[in-house]
């Protein structure tokens, strides 16, 4: 096993993010379009499939929880919690459907759906964001490399600079940290 390897390779990914002057940029007009959408009321949703369903839970639980410190909770939700919903609306319409649907049950102008998704091309994102979109909700993609499909709909794309799944991963939590972080100073400074 190559313990050194692996770790040497998350921080070459980590490293590419540093020097992406346009990945930064695209974090802190992230971060500001939250800070925005807190303060006029508006809640900050998050949805994923598989390890990328785990971040974006993880994600919403810092900013609805508390991250560094005690301070008031934020309104943000994962969408894929609610599993009978998700069932039901899996079977009765089909899996591509779950967050559209519960977008526009839900979503108003203002609001940010943040898809994540290491390739880009998860359809229920896409579909997701097509209906964010047409409520005018703003779209963020947190993809690898590329940006998949997702690029071409999102208004704003952080797309890790891999193609390798793990450490795409492991830069979405931390870039999903970084935006916590500095949601939570900004609407609740010490």
């Amino acid at each position: 096993m190559e313990i050194k390897k692996i770790i040497k390779e998350s921080i070459a990914v980590k490293q590419a993010i540093i020097n992406s002057s346009e990945l930064n940029k695209n974090i802190e007009i992230v971060t500001a379009q939250m800070v925005e959408c807190y303060r006029n009321g508006g809640t900050v949703y998050f949805c994923g499939n598989g390890g990328s369903a785990a971040d974006a839970q993880h994600i919403a639980a810092e900013l609805s929880g508390r991250f560094y410190y005690d301070r008031p909770p934020l309104a943000a939700e994962a969408l894929h919690v609610n599993t009978s919903y998700l069932t039901a609306v899996a079977n009765d319409y089909s899996y591509d459907e779950i967050y559209a649907r519960y977008i526009r049950g839900v979503a108003k102008k203002g609001d940010i759906l943040v898809g994540i998704s290491t390739s880009g091309n998860s359809k229920n994102i896409i579909r997701a964001f097509e209906a964010a979109n047409e409520l005018g909700a703003k779209t963020v993609a947190l993809t690898g490399k590329t940006g998949g499909n997702m690029k071409n709909i999102a208004n704003i794309v952080i797309n890790v600079p891999s193609t390798d799944t793990p450490r795409i991963q492991e830069s979405h939590i931390m870039i999903g940290h970084i935006i916590c972080q500095y949601v939570e100073s900004e609407m609740f400074p010490r």
